[in-house]
């Protein structure tokens, strides 16, 4: 999961409050081949520069982003499973972004793009306002310990930034399975003047959003998830 809650940038002792960590853990061999031979084809490099998303796709499309896709496999079957929709995921973890290319070869997924590179700085430069018709966060890092919830994704700064590139009736689904965390995302949502909830507070699980193994374990445990759709006004 990868972005950066930016403190003051012209205060020298303020310095950027990271919320991820960079935990690369083991690269495959074919996870590594993958990123060099594929990511020419699936991804999209980075630039300071808003891209033509149609252009980087070759079509026309609803689009979604995903911020912090993990390994990819929910990614990977929920664009199959829509492939008249377009999804561009980031992604800074090299095994993930490995694992996420094999899966779009092995499948010939189409309809998928990934870019890997700090998910702030490419919401700030590299989509245009009212480019989405989605985004999806599933499972971001809980920062679960209370000195470190600043570095929590969902803060009201980060998602003024998604509003602004959601097209009027967009959609911002996401999920979590800490309680604290799925509290603190339906205040801040609920407190953006452009958003409306489309449930009476939490929402059933969209059909789309595969269940994954480590999520049926936890439901088995009796661990809770909740998810969050929000609507652009």
């Amino acid at each position: 999961m990868s972005n950066d809650v930016y403190t003051n940038p012209d205060d020298p002792k303020l310095r950027p409050i990271r919320s991820f960590v960079l935990r690369q853990g083991h690269l495959t061999d074919a996870q590594a081949r993958a990123i060099d031979t594929l990511m020419p084809k699936w991804g999209v490099g980075y630039q300071p520069v808003a891209i033509d998303l149609d252009a980087a796709f070759g079509r026309a499309a609803p689009k979604v982003l995903e911020i912090g896709f993990g390994m990819g496999g929910a990614t990977a079957d929920i664009a199959q499973a829509k492939p008249d929709v377009d999804f561009l995921g980031i992604e800074v973890h090299s095994p993930g972004v490995g694992n996420l290319l094999k899966l779009i070869d092995e499948r010939g997924i189409g309809n998928l793009r990934l870019i890997r590179h700090d998910a702030v700085e490419v919401v700030d430069n590299m989509l245009a306002p009212q480019s989405l018709d989605g985004f999806h966060l599933f499972f971001p890092d809980p920062w679960h310990k209370k000195r470190h919830h600043k570095r929590r994704l969902v803060q009201p700064p980060f998602v003024d930034k998604i509003v602004r590139l959601l097209k009027p009736g967009a959609y911002i689904h996401m999920a979590t399975d800490w309680e604290d965390y799925a509290i603190q995302m339906r205040e801040v949502l609920s407190a953006s003047p452009a958003l409306v909830n489309t449930a009476d507070g939490y929402a059933p699980k969209p059909e789309y959003r595969p269940l994954t193994k480590f999520e049926q374990r936890g439901l088995n445990l009796g661990h809770g998830v909740w998810d969050l759709v929000f609507r652009r006004k």
